[in-house]
C-alpha cells in the first residue's frame, strides 16, 4: 500500500515564477563577487598561487606546488582550470579575472543542476500532490516546475552560499561537480543515456577536486538507492535489467573515481572527531543554523512530512535521494577540519529537501518566514547603506569612526556604476517586498522569494558599496605595494614563515622572485613572518641582516611581515682552491 502524499496544491498553485526574474536574480548573485575584486585571504590567494605556478612552468601539473609546498587541499582540476585560464589570457584583460571565469561558470552550474534535479524528483510519482476528486490539482510538469522554481530560490538564499561560491578555490569545484551528480541521480528514471554520463563526469570531477571519499560515498549510496527504487508492480524484466545496468555503471564510475585518485596520490585521510566538549558541538550548531538558513529547517519539516514516504516500501526518490547528500556532507563537517566547505556541498541537495516543504507549510508559517526575511533583510541593506554614507561623508559620526578603526588608512571612493547597481537592486527589494504584501495568486514557491531576494541583494551590496573596503581589508594588495614600495625593486627575495597566502600575492602580484631561506639563497632581502608582538624570530640571525622596516597589513596586524636587509655576504663554505679559481675567473 502506498502512503497517500502530504502535498495539496492547486493548479493556481503551480504557476511559473518568471523565466525574466529567475534569470536576473541567477545573473546578479553570480556576477557580484566575481567581478571588479582582487583575490582575498587566505584561500582565495593561494588557490591563485597555485595556479600560476602552473601556468608559468614552475610546477608538476599532477602535484600543484607553492614554492616548492604541496596544496592542503589535494585537488589538480581547479587548479588545471585556473592554470588554463591564466595561459589563454589575453593582454587587455586582468589575468586573476580570467581566473574567475570558469569558477562563475562552475556556480552557473550548481544552479542549473539544483533546478533540474528538484524538477526530476517532483515528477516522481511518490512526489506528486493529492488528486482531487473533482479535478483542480496541479499538473505534473507544471508541478515539478514550480516545485524547482522553489528548490533554486532556497539555494540561492542559504546564507553560507555567498563568499565561499564567488572563491577560486577547490570547495567551488567540489559543489559544480557535486551537483551535476545530484542532478543526475535525479533525472536517471527519466533520460538516457545523458545522466550516466553526468553521473560519471560529476563523480571523476569531485574526485579531482580533492574529495575522492565524498565521490565514493555519495556514488555508492546513490546507485544503491537507484537499484532499491524498482518500477511499480507488476514489474518489467526490461526495466529491471536497465535499472540494474545503470546502477551497476554508477558503482563503476565511483570506484573508478576512486582508482584515479589513489594513482595521483589525491587520497589522504583528514578525520578529525569533534571533542567530547560542549564549545565543539556549539560551534557545529552555529554553524549549521547559520550556513544553511533558511534551507534546514524547512528541510526538517520536509523529512517529518514525508517520513512516511520515505520509509515505505518503495523507495521515495524526491526523499531519500536528498537526504543521502545531505547525510553524508553532514557527517563530513563533523569529522573534517573544513567544516564550512563540506557543509557547502550539502546545499544543493537541502535545497531541493526544503522545496518539499513549501506544498505542506501552513498559512500561518509561511506569513512567520516573510516577516522574519523582511525585517532581517531590509535591516542588512539598511546597515550596508548606512556605512557606506559614512565612508563617503563622514556622517553619521561612530560608523565612520568604526571603519577609521578596523581599516586604518583606507580612503573611500566614489564608483557611479557601482552607486547606480546598488540602488537598482534596492529598488528591486522594494519592489519585491511590495509584490510579496499584496494580493496574488498563492505560488507555492512564494515563501522562498523574499529569502532568496533578500540575499542576493545584501550580497550585491556589499559587493558594490563595500568592494573598495573589503578588497582593502581582506586582499593583499596593500601588503604588497607596501612591500614593493620599501624595496624598491623586484627580484630575489627570500622567505621565512611566510603562509601561502602572503607567498602568492608577492609573487602574483609583486612580481617577486622567492625563495625559501633554508636553501641558503644568496638575495638581498628577506621577509619573515613576526612572532608575538612583531618580535624578530630567534633564527634570524642579525649579524648577517637589519632589520628594514615592519610592514604591516592595513586591517590585520597577524598579516604582518618583517623586511631585512643584507649587510652581509652569505658565508660560503670553504672549498679547495683549484675549485674555486675558475669561479673566480669567471666572475671577473
Amino acid at each position: 500500500m502506498i502512503t497517500p502524499t502530504p502535498a495539496i496544491v492547486t493548479q493556481a498553485g503551480a504557476r511559473r515564477f518568471p523565466r525574466w526574474a529567475l534569470l536576473l536574480l541567477c545573473c546578479a548573485y553570480v556576477l557580484s563577487g566575481f567581478i571588479g575584486r582582487d583575490a582575498w585571504k587566505s584561500a582565495d590567494m593561494a588557490a591563485l598561487g597555485y595556479m600560476a605556478e602552473l601556468a608559468y612552468g614552475s610546477s608538476n601539473w599532477f602535484s600543484p606546488t607553492l614554492m616548492g609546498a604541496p596544496t592542503d587541499n589535494p585537488a589538480v582540476l581547479p587548479y588545471w582550470l585556473g592554470a588554463l585560464a591564466i595561459q589563454l589570457s589575453p593582454g587587455w584583460i586582468d589575468t586573476d579575472f580570467m581566473v574567475r571565469i570558469p569558477f562563475g561558470m562552475l556556480l552557473a552550474l550548481a544552479m542549473f543542476t539544483t533546478w533540474y534535479g528538484t524538477y526530476y524528483l517532483a515528477r516522481n510519482p511518490l512526489a506528486q500532490p493529492v488528486a482531487f476528486a473533482f479535478g483542480g490539482e496541479a499538473l505534473p510538469a507544471d508541478y515539478a516546475r514550480a516545485m524547482a522554481d522553489g528548490g533554486l530560490l532556497a539555494f540561492i538564499a542559504c546564507l553560507g552560499l555567498a563568499q565561499l561560491s564567488h572563491e577560486t578555490t577547490p570547495a567551488l569545484s567540489q559543489l559544480g561537480f557535486s551537483s551535476l551528480l545530484f542532478y543526475a541521480m535525479a533525472a536517471l528514471p527519466y533520460r538516457r543515456p545523458g545522466p550516466v554520463v553526468a553521473a560519471g563526469v560529476g563523480l571523476i570531477g569531485l574526485s579531482l577536486s580533492g574529495a575522492p571519499t565524498m565521490a565514493l560515498l555519495l556514488g555508492s549510496g546513490s546507485a544503491m538507492l537507484h537499484h532499491l527504487d524498482r518500477p511499480q508492480e507488476p514489474p518489467d524484466a526490461a526495466q529491471v535489467r536497465r535499472i540494474d545496468l545503470e546502477s551497476a555503471a554508477i558503482a563503476f564510475a565511483s570506484l573508478l573515481a576512486l582508482v584515479l585518485a589513489l594513482s595521483l596520490d589525491l587520497l589522504r585521510w583528514k578525520i578529525e572527531l569533534p571533542g567530547a566538549v560542549w564549545a565543539d558541538w556549539s560551534g557545529y550548531i552555529q554553524l549549521l543554523v547559520w550556513f544553511t538558513w533558511p534551507a534546514w529547517p524547512l528541510a526538517a519539516w520536509t523529512l517529518w512530512r514525508w517520513r512516511r514516504q520515505l520509509f515505505n516500501r518503495r523507495i521515495s526518490r524526491h526523499v531519500a535521494l536528498p537526504a543521502w547528500f545531505v547525510g553524508v556532507c553532514l557527517v563530513s563537517t563533523l569529522t573534517t577540519g573544513s567544516s564550512d566547505r563540506s557543509l557547502l556541498l550539502a546545499l544543493p541537495a537541502m535545497a531541493a529537501l526544503a522545496a518539499f516543504a513549501l506544498p505542506t507549510l501552513k498559512r500561518q508559517v509561511a506569513a512567520l518566514i516573510d516577516w522574519f526575511t523582511l525585517l532581517f533583510f531590509s535591516g542588512c541593506a539598511f546597515i550596508i547603506w548606512v556605512v557606506w554614507i559614512a565612508m563617503q561623508t563622514g556622517v553619521p559620526a561612530q560608523p565612520a569612526a568604526n571603519v577609521a578603526r578596523l581599516a586604518p588608512g583606507f580612503e573611500a571612493s566614489f564608483s557611479f556604476a557601482s552607486f547606480a547597481i546598488a540602488c537598482l537592486a534596492t529598488l528591486a527589494w522594494t519592489w519585491l517586498v511590495k509584490w510579496r504584501v499584496g494580493r496574488h495568486r498563492a505560488a507555492i514557491w512564494k515563501s522562498l522569494v523574499l529569502p532568496a531576494g533578500g540575499a542576493a541583494l545584501s550580497w550585491l551590496l556589499l559587493m558594490t558599496l563595500w568592494m573598495p573596503l573589503l578588497n582593502y581589508a581582506q586582499s593583499y594588495t596593500t601588503l604588497v605595494n607596501r612591500t614593493t614600495a620599501q624595496m624598491n625593486m623586484s627580484g630575489c627575495v627570500e622567505t621565512l614563515g611566510l603562509s601561502q597566502g602572503q607567498i602568492a600575492a608577492l609573487q602574483f602580484y609583486g612580481k617577486l622572485h622567492l625563495q625559501s631561506m633554508q636553501d641558503m639563497p644568496s638575495c638581498p632581502w628577506l621577509l619573515v613572518e613576526p612572532q608575538f608582538n612583531l618580535s624578530v624570530p630567534s633564527s634570524v640571525n642579525l649579524t648577517e641582516w637589519t632589520l628594514k622596516s615592519v610592514i604591516q597589513h592595513s586591517a590585520n596586524v597577524d598579516e604582518s611581515v618583517l623586511l631585512f636587509k643584507r649587510i652581509s655576504p652569505p658565508v660560503q663554505e670553504s672549498v679547495p682552491m683549484e675549485t674555486a679559481a675558475p669561479d673566480a675567473a669567471e666572475n671577473k
